[in-house]
């Protein structure tokens, strides 16, 4: 094995300085045949521009972006509307565009001093946008694929856990989705285009300032100048296999000739908002008591109140220095972050820094930019079964014994004291993360240049639990083994990455073309080390002292589970180019292909080639059309297609691994047993998307409204997943292999509109909304024959409910697979429908009976954002929403019937005679899943409000001043009957159900703030 590898990297490092060789050689000459003979005479020398942008009313424009056309130099006018700009030539052409004025371009031809006056816009959309399309930018206008530009200021004010949240709802296609917002530690799931995997990942590419695969926890949403989605396959293709659930581009600000200290901070309050009603004291006594359903115990304890503090503080300070000079710019940006949650024990405590370095030579010969972002959190892990205890324990059962200790619960669901654990159990998190990047340009000719890039990310998990000796469980058991418990866990993640590119552009006459190439190596690389012990002689020791336990020395094999370690990579290499052309601004086309090669596969399918290619055409750049119709600005129709990838799976899935069996006494002596642990499969490949996409770039109404209008059809073929084989000739039962076929389709709109602006006031208005279909085509192929379905989202004990939902072939994800119900007889008795239509109680069907009831998967999602200026005040209202889809009620099931468990409280539905759930008295029936309990889950949402105030200081210590307020998650329009829909996730293979009671309450977060500029 070790000799196959040494010959695979041999033939790729072969491959590499061939392509190197070739390219170098064909650039060469390309530049050789367009250069005239003296070219290497001459020197790239830059000229240096100067000037000052003003108004119509001749005042200066500080702020305003100079750009240097087709490149990213650029700059921005100082406080006094000056800028200075080194350009590569008298050929240049310099782009001058600021908010709320219509964008200019000028030739530097022999001119040193460029004064622009700027005309106010009639639309503040109406502005020069670079789009990030992966390897390089675009003008919005040049772009084909599907891909939607997120500016810094469109990112909600949100005292938020991640920097995708405040992405949520602002693109059109783009599930962003955080069951647990109050928790500081929770992470969003995000899911572009629907479900595309069975057992890869499901979330889509990050590159964070051209680094792929950078740690998107380890963004400050104060240091975004952009983000890019890129959802066609079309613009994903160039990223390979890791482009199948689409890309995120973010790019960070960087500094200017302008020098400024910036400061953002806020305070955030958290409130329980849609908290599930459960029975007090004194309707526990008079329903569940009376009925003896329940006993009571004396006490009087509101749980939901004991295991949660509200309101959750927490406050956030971001303070950001920039400068810079026309050749050389720097940002710093430090922030503090300290949050807790809405239960016992969340916080999170985190410092971060970001650091980017340019630097461009007098020649403009070549370029340098480093960057370098580290980041260092200490959390307290939340309790999400604390709540769920909260939610069944009986209130009259007091948190606290006579004599002032922890009580023994052992009744109800579970027997544990909620308000101990979150109190007495330690479980906490050290984190560490590190981006660091370079990369170094050389300009060989105006128009041709070479970059090299080198990264590193890497994240580092200290974990961290304690159980004490002293809980009430141990003391009331009389334990004398495994009283107390200590663990300690490392794991460090990092990915090492080189890429290298090529970059050519030229035109002739109304042609354009634009030429990269490129390679890219990734290195994989994951370590995990755990130790555990019992029994140590001190609490006081908690995680510090692991060896003073006494368990793992006594009885023979005790220590066996003591410890565990493991490290596993893998390895990416590609090779990749891409072509962009374009007539007269009028007709446009891109090709790309990767060919790409990883360590995951299988021996037989190591390499894949990735093509995509997009065509547009600008219909109003048309002589039949231009200038002729005057509501049409711009109308734009672009096709594309490409296929991606999926490598987001486990580490030598194709390999035959040999594993522990466990031990063997011989002759007094315990031997570890090894053997086959799993099958080979040399044909181990990727999933493959094959992605179509058509769709429509329109500005109308002298630009007051643009947007996009997208189809889009993406097939994920060769799906990953365990399938039953013979035994023998294999040694284990199932292997892991390609098979299978999902299909989504689907619209989406992006719209952005302004339909009022005038000197003193302004409003905006933006809406994204999508339709989502998709199917299961198929479980099988040739090789390997599955069954046409699989059950899915198992439930819990009591009882035995089994699973709820079912993927079928020629079925949408999400699809329930219950008894269907027809109501509930006068015994409390739930009725069912046989498959031959007849009505029995639900004890006296069976599983033939099922059939699909409803689905999960919400068709529609909504958004509409509102913004209103007025003067110095500005007021932002965003609404949000998920629609046509089914969610089963799991408290309701659970909880919201008199017929609930034994001595466990419920939720007031219960004996509510307006609930249905309060028919079901009979226990025979009341761990019998059925439609009964599906509820629509459609729901509309005030998702955000922000207010503030800005004003403008001519001090020599402040520049400028804004005072703000927010709220997120006000008010929630629904159906649903217990707590927020929006609780209950949609991504995924499982959307609509939580199969579990442990939850964490929805909150309503009030945050105030200022921001300070220096």
């Amino acid at each position: 094995m070790k000799e196959n590898l040494r010959n695979y990297r041999i033939s790729l490092s072969a491959n590499i300085f061939v392509f190197i060789f070739l390219l170098i050689f064909q650039s060469m000459s390309t530049a050789a045949a367009a250069t005239s003979p003296d070219v290497h005479n001459r020197k790239n020398t830059a000229i240096i521009t100067t000037g000052k942008v003003t108004d119509e009313k001749g005042l200066a424009i500080p702020g305003v972006s100079i750009k240097e056309k087709g490149t990213n130099n650029g700059t921005v006018t100082d406080a006094n509307g000056n800028y200075r700009l080194a350009v590569n030539s008298a050929a240049s052409v310099l782009i001058f565009s600021f908010v709320g004025y219509d964008s200019q371009e000028a030739s530097v031809g022999d001119r040193k001093v460029i004064n622009i006056t700027l005309k106010e816009s009639s639309n503040s959309l109406d502005e020069v946008v670079v789009v990030s399309v992966g390897y390089g930018t675009l003008d919005k206008k040049e772009v084909s694929s599907a891909i939607t530009h997120i500016s810094a200021r469109e990112l909600q004010t949100v005292a938020s856990n991640s920097a995708l949240q405040g992405l949520q709802g602002k693109v059109a296609g783009l599930t962003i989705t955080n069951t647990a917002t109050g928790d500081p530690n929770s992470t969003p799931s995000v899911q572009m285009r629907g479900v595309s995997s069975r057992n890869a990942g499901l979330g889509p590419l990050y590159i964070i300032n051209g680094v792929i695969g950078g740690n998107i926890d380890n963004i400050n949403q104060n240091d975004i100048e952009s983000i890019d989605v890129l959802k066609g396959g079309a613009a994903s293709a160039i990223y390979g296999t890791r482009g199948s659930n689409g890309v995120i581009i973010i790019t960070t600000k960087k500094g200017s000739d302008q020098s400024q200290l910036f400061y953002d901070g806020y305070g955030s309050f958290d409130y329980i908002t849609n908290a599930y009603n459960v029975l007090s004291k004194d309707e526990f006594v008079a329903n569940r008591v009376a009925s003896k359903r329940g006993q009571d115990y004396g006490g009087n304890t509101d749980w939901l109140k004991e295991v949660s503090k509200t309101p959750a503080v927490g406050h956030k300070h971001t303070v950001q220095l920039s400068g810079g000079s026309g050749t050389a710019n720097y940002f710093a940006s430090a922030d503090y972050r300290d949050a807790n949650g809405i239960d016992l024990r969340a916080n999170k405590r985190e410092y971060g820094t970001r650091i980017n370095v340019n630097f461009i030579s007098k020649e403009n010969t070549y370029e340098v930019s480093l960057t370098a972002a580290p980041r260092f959190a200490h959390t307290r892990k939340a309790d999400y079964s604390g709540f769920k205890n909260a939610l069944t324990l009986n209130p009259t059962f007091p948190v606290y014994a006579e004599n002032g200790s922890y009580n023994y619960i052992n009744t109800g669901f579970d027997s544990t004291n909620p308000v101990e654990n979150a109190r007495m159990i330690k479980d906490e998190e050290e984190i560490k993360k590190l981006d660091i990047s370079g990369s170094f340009k050389v300009n060989l000719l105006k128009n041709l240049s070479t970059t090299a890039t080198v990264s590193q990310s890497s994240e580092s998990f200290k974990n961290l639990d304690f159980s004490p000796s002293t809980l009430s469980s141990v003391i009331h058991n009389n334990q004398t083994l495994k009283t107390n418990y200590a663990q300690q866990e490392q794991i460090d993640n990092n990915v090492k990455n080189l890429e290298w590119t090529g970059n050519y552009n030229t035109a002739f006459g109304l042609h354009h073309l634009k030429f990269l190439a490129g390679y890219s190596y990734a290195l994989y690389n994951y370590k995990q080390f755990r130790a555990s012990n019992y029994d140590f002689p001190f609490d006081a020791f908690s995680w510090n002292h692991l060896g003073s336990g006494t368990y793992n020395g006594g009885a023979q094999g005790n220590g066996q589970n003591a410890v565990a370690s493991t490290q596993n990579g893998s390895t990416l290499i590609a090779f990749f180019g891409r072509v962009n052309y374009d007539f007269d601004q009028k007709y446009i086309v891109t090709a790309s292909l990767r060919r790409e090669g990883s360590s995951k596969f299988g021996k037989n399918n190591k390499w894949g080639n990735f093509p995509a290619a997009s065509v547009a055409w600008r219909i109003t750049q048309e002589d039949f059309l231009k200038n002729k119709v005057s509501w049409l600005n711009d109308l734009k129709l672009r096709v594309d297609y490409g296929v991606t990838g999926n490598q987001d799976f486990g580490n030598y899935l194709s390999l035959l691994l040999y594993g522990s069996y466990g031990y063997f006494p011989f002759n007094g002596t315990v031997y570890q047993v090894y053997g086959p642990s799993q099958n080979s499969n040399p044909d181990l490949g990727w999933e493959k998307a094959v992605n179509f996409n058509a769709g429509i770039d329109f500005e109308l109404l002298n630009h007051k409204i643009n947007g996009s209008i997208n189809y889009y059809v993406r097939t994920n073929k060769d799906l990953l997943g365990n399938y039953d084989v013979p035994l023998p000739p294999n040694p284990q039962s199932t292997t892991f292999t390609n098979v299978g076929t999902l299909k989504n389709s689907g619209i989406e709109l992006q719209v952005y509109y302004n339909p009022v602006k005038t000197t003193n006031f302004s409003y905006n208005l933006t809406f994204a909304g999508a339709y989502n279909d998709n199917k299961f085509v198929s479980f099988s192929n040739d090789l390997y024959k599955g069954a046409i379905y699989q059950d899915v989202a198992g439930l819990p004990a009591p009882g035995s409910p089994g699973n709820i939902q079912r993927l079928q072939e020629g079925r949408r994800v999400g699809s329930f697979y219950t008894l269907r119900s027809a109501g509930v007889d006068d015994t409390g008795t739930l009725l069912v429908y046989k498959k031959d239509g007849t009505i029995v109680p639900a004890n006296q069907a069976n599983n033939d009976d099922k059939q699909f009831v409803g689905n999960g998967l919400p068709k529609f999602t909504l958004s509409l954002g509102n913004t209103f200026i007025y003067k110095q005040f500005d007021l932002s209202i965003f609404f949000r929403g998920n629609f046509g889809y089914k969610i089963f009620n799991t408290p309701a099931f659970y909880l919201g019937t008199p017929a609930t468990q034994s001595d466990a409280n419920v939720l007031s539905m219960a004996y509510d005679s307006k609930s249905k759930y309060s028919k079901l008295t009979n226990s025979a029936t009341s761990s019998i899943t059925s439609d009964y309990f599906l509820e629509n889950g459609s729901f509309l949402k005030i998702d955000n409000i922000s207010m503030g105030f800005t004003q403008k200081l001519n001090s020599k210590f402040i520049h400028g001043l804004r005072l703000y307020a927010a709220g997120r998650n006000l008010y929630t329009f629904k159906k649903y009957s217990a707590g927020d829909p929006d609780l209950v996730p949609v991504n995924g293979l499982t959307p609509g159900v939580n199969t579990s009671l442990d939850y964490y309450p929805s909150t309503l977060q009030l945050i105030m703030g200022a921001q300070i500029t220096f």
